[in-house]
């Protein structure tokens, strides 16, 4: 066993606080757009397997138990109780927590209690646009108090996250918008939206990403078929090249989260530009039992330094589980046949481990 005693998990969100029936439980163990096919459940995946696999014994039941015996189990011992067994039981020692989500989801110090670790602020910059553009009556004070609030989240979280990407992929140009061409989509944008209006606009965008990076906070970029919705043309991180090229030597380091299945590119981007990074997290929890194949892959092409364990769970503290659960069992399987086989020693596997369990994300987030 190459062993990850400490774990930081450098990208997830918040769990429910309520009680889930089947239904709601599935919803969020597949996050689909559509029901499961005839006569099964959304526990027939990879990721089904892995929750029925590790998540019973820390509620007191034997390993691949049925799921209405698992559900009536943890609705048994409550949410709370459920949620803190489980998280505890990850072995998850810090948690980056994305807030830009909407839901009765728990925020870092509650799920620092809950899994009795440490927990951070990862700020999500569209909802914080959003959320000045509903309080803003026109473009100067929008502007104004936009770059207000990313410089003031900058004080108090570790990163600024952004799904940019997914929006408009090869639509996005990759250099800054001048400030004419930003406060013409600042007009229209905000001349046209509702309260609560999602931000779609390019140009804003850009304007965002620019201003994040400005901030020299690390910033994560989605990247990869993840949420429902997503679109395998805008999903691919060689999208983003034109513009981690153009943030080269800036000082802002930029994580390119999840990546599936397109993880050798993500891999490939942290091993050619210094300032890149590779998430190795979402991937797993998707692939389940095929996870060290997938894990080796991202090996192949980045360097051991620049690559970050995450979770990217949402929702369940069954994908918190999981994701851990994964990445240890993947990684102790792809490092202890590289020792077995003699292509490297002990120690060395042992080193690469901790860099990618925690130390790297320790470095880049500064986290001490």
């Amino acid at each position: 066993m190459i062993e990850t005693p400490s774990l930081v998990d450098q990208y997830c969100h918040g769990v429910l606080r309520t009680e889930l029936g089947l239904g709601t439980f599935e919803a969020q163990l597949s996050r689909t757009e559509g029901p499961p096919a005839p006569g099964t459940t959304f526990f027939d995946t990879q990721t089904g397997f892995a929750v029925r696999r590790w998540c019973p014994p820390l509620l007191g039941l034997e390993p691949h138990c049925a799921p209405a015996r698992y559900l009536a189990r943890r609705r048994e011992l409550g949410a709370l109780e459920a949620g803190r067994r489980l998280l505890r039981g990850s072995g998850i020692t810090t948690y980056l927590v994305d807030t830009g989500l909407p839901g009765d989801l728990t925020g870092p110090g509650e799920m620092a209690r809950a899994g009795n670790a440490e927990a951070r602020e990862i700020v999500r910059l569209e909802p914080l646009a959003e959320q000045v553009a509903d309080t803003s009556g026109t473009v100067e004070s929008f502007l104004a108090n936009l770059a207000e609030s990313v410089h003031g989240a900058a004080a108090t979280a570790v990163a600024f996250t952004s799904v940019a990407g997914l929006r408009h992929g090869p639509a996005l140009a990759p250099e800054p918008p001048g400030p004419g061409e930003v406060r013409g989509a600042a007009g229209r944008w905000l001349a046209g939206r509702r309260v609560g209006g999602a931000l779609t606009d390019p140009v804003l965008l850009r304007h965002l990403l620019w201003t994040a990076v400005a901030s020299g906070l690390p910033l994560q970029l989605h990247a990869g078929l993840g949420a429902p919705g997503s679109r395998a043309d805008r999903a691919d991180p060689a999208l983003l090249t034109e513009f981690v090229r153009a943030t080269a030597g800036l000082g802002t380091d930029l994580v390119l989260l999840h990546g599936y299945p397109y993880h050798r590119h993500t891999a490939h981007l942290a091993g050619v530009f210094p300032h890149v990074y590779a998430d190795s997290g979402a991937a797993l929890v998707r692939t389940g039992a095929r996870a060290a194949t997938v894990l080796a892959e991202t090996l192949e092409l980045a360097p051991f330094g620049k690559i970050l364990f995450s979770t990217g769970a949402h929702g369940l503290p069954e994908l918190h589980v999981v994701g851990a659960h994964l990445f240890r069992e993947a990684l102790s399987r792809v490092l202890g046949t590289w020792v077995a086989e003699g292509a490297w020693v002990r120690s060395d596997a042992r080193r690469v481990a901790r860099l990618i369990a925690a130390d790297n994300a320790r470095r880049v987030y500064g986290l001490g």
